[in-house]
């Protein structure tokens, strides 16, 4: 037989909680109601099989209940890998992108990752796979697709003359 939890909180009642569960979404609603079943009596077994958790989990929420309340029991978003580039560096390597490559100084006449791969190797010291600067682009919302090539050496007034006297068939 399982030993009762303890909610040492007592800032809400059962019919209050159970009232916050309903405004609740989710997981916070379950978790919620199941302390409702605590301080109504119920062992930590039939409250956690009540609201489907097990026993361990449901004394987990019930400590972080007693720590913090309420928003004890929601998720909290993990910090998550900090970035490889500070904002001025991103923001700074997408002022390069917009303003594209110059075939004398960077070697290339189109930014392709693999490039743009080293200009962040050489330029900032930071090491990125290929696949993670064409995530870093998409972040940035700027696109993979590039403009048609034409030749430096064309005619326009030629074109529009072969674009009018173009009959359609």
């Amino acid at each position: 037989m399982s030993a009762a939890v303890s909610v040492t909180r007592l800032d809400h009642s059962s019919a209050e909680l159970r009232s916050l569960a309903r405004e609740a979404t989710g997981t916070v609603a379950c978790r919620i109601l199941a302390i409702a079943h605590v301080l109504d009596g119920a062992s930590r077994a039939k409250a956690a099989a009540l609201c489907g958790m097990d026993r361990q989990t449901l004394r987990d929420w019930v400590h972080r209940f007693n720590a913090a309340g309420i928003e004890g029991l929601i998720n909290k978003a993990g910090s998550g890998r900090p970035p490889a580039l500070s904002q001025e560096q991103t923001a700074a390597l997408k002022a390069i992108v917009l303003a594209g490559p110059e075939l004398t100084r960077d070697g290339v006449v189109r930014w392709r990752c693999c490039d743009l791969q080293d200009v962040i190797a050489t330029k900032f010291g930071v090491a990125l796979h290929e696949r993670t600067v064409g995530k870093l682009l998409r972040r940035l919302r700027l696109t993979r697709l590039q403009p048609r090539p034409h030749n430096p050496k064309r005619d326009e007034a030629a074109q529009e003359l072969f674009k009018r006297t173009l009959r359609p068939s």
